[in-house]
């Protein structure tokens, strides 16, 4: 049975793989980016969670990154329609059905990367916290 944690990680993953990008989840950057775009889903960090005790819980920003990747001639609108799909399909959905209490993302820091023999791509990593309460740091 999967962790909470897992559950909410499969869960944005999912939402990210409804867009017209291709969606990975921990994996490296491919050879080829895909022509619609490419998503990477990196885990993140939970990072240090308060705690109440009556009863028991643990509440994190769980601080999670979306590496979006752009290539070809015209990057810089197909970047703007990519991250804006993502800040969209965030927004239909806080609550990543109920297993977040709140999802947010923060701006891209966008970049430019040369390749060699190839069109550039246009790269940025979005920052997206998850608050999620759980019984169990180890979940």
């Amino acid at each position: 049975m999967p962790t909470p944690r897992e559950t909410i990680l499969a869960a944005l993953h999912a939402q990210l793989s409804a867009l017209p990008a291709t969606a990975l989840r921990g994996d490296v950057l491919p050879e080829r980016v895909p022509a619609e775009g490419l998503l990477i889903l990196r885990d993140g960090e939970p990072g240090e969670p308060e705690v109440t005790l009556s009863p028991l819980a643990y509440h994190y920003q769980h601080r999670v990154e979306i590496e979006a990747v752009v290539q070809g001639a015209d990057r810089d609108a197909a970047f703007d329609i990519l991250t804006a799909s993502i800040g969209t399909a965030l927004a239909a959905d806080r609550t990543l059905g109920g297993l977040c209490d709140w999802v947010e993302a923060e701006a891209p820091r966008p970049v430019d990367l040369a390749v060699e023999g190839a069109a550039s791509l246009k790269a940025a990593t979005i920052a997206v916290v998850l608050h999620y309460t759980t019984d169990d740091p180890l979940s």
